[in-house]
């Protein structure tokens, strides 16, 4: 299995702007009354500062493999319908925390076919109902092969703002970062019935480099 480097900044763009206003203020203060009053300032940028970071990552190359578009916990793995295709899926659903990076990157090469945002609720969104009652937005991604997955970004009860910079006809690259979603969010990948799922429920997956499922090729 050949790997391929995706480079980002290590600190996400979304960022930078209440990155550079925490630490701002954090100087100020601690400029006007010292460094122990400055502390809590200090504190609150450095976990802006974590929240934000996007570090590259090594993405696996190969055929059928589908990597992971979140970094986070593992916290379904069942049988659902595709929300653009209305057909039966496989659905993963990933859950980021505020601990997670919260960049999302396409799970596998091929070219943009849908783009499907609905407005919604903002519920835990490690709940199960999250998928089909929150606010979300959903791509459609056709491999060359010809197999459609969807990929679905869902707010969660704090996350107010999904980011997707992906639009129907372009063509992208496994582990290519396409959205940002801030605070604790979830996004749930739909794949074909007969796809093999190496991810394991509980468990945590890192964006991009982590092979989540293998899609059925041979006998396309």
């Amino acid at each position: 299995m050949n790997l391929t480097a995706a480079a980002t900044p290590l600190i996400a763009r979304e960022g930078w702007g209440r990155i550079g206003l925490a630490l701002a203020m954090a100087s100020f203060v601690h400029w006007q009354v010292g460094f122990w009053w400055a502390l809590p300032f200090w504190i609150i940028a450095a976990l802006i500062l974590q929240f934000f970071r996007d570090p590259p990552r090594s993405i696996p190359a190969g055929s059928g493999l589908v990597v992971s578009p979140a970094h986070g916990k593992v916290v379904s793995i069942q049988s659902a319908e595709d929300p653009i295709t209305g057909q039966p899926a496989m659905r993963i659903s990933i859950f980021m925390n505020i601990f997670s990076v919260h960049s999302n990157r396409i799970p596998v090469a091929g070219r943009i076919t849908h783009k499907q945002h609905v407005r919604g609720r903002f519920f835990n969104a490690a709940l199960d109902k999250a998928s089909t009652e929150n606010e979300r937005c959903a791509i459609g991604v056709m491999t060359p092969e010809g197999i459609h997955i969807t990929c679905m970004q869902v707010a969660g009860w704090v996350a107010r703002r999904i980011l997707t910079y992906v639009e129907p006809g372009e063509e992208v690259s496994a582990g290519q970062r396409y959205g940002f979603i801030r605070f604790g969010s979830r996004v749930d990948v739909f794949l074909p019935p007969d796809a093999t799922v190496t991810a394991k429920l509980g468990k945590w997956v890192l964006s991009g480099s982590d092979i989540i499922a293998r899609l059925r090729t041979e006998d396309i």
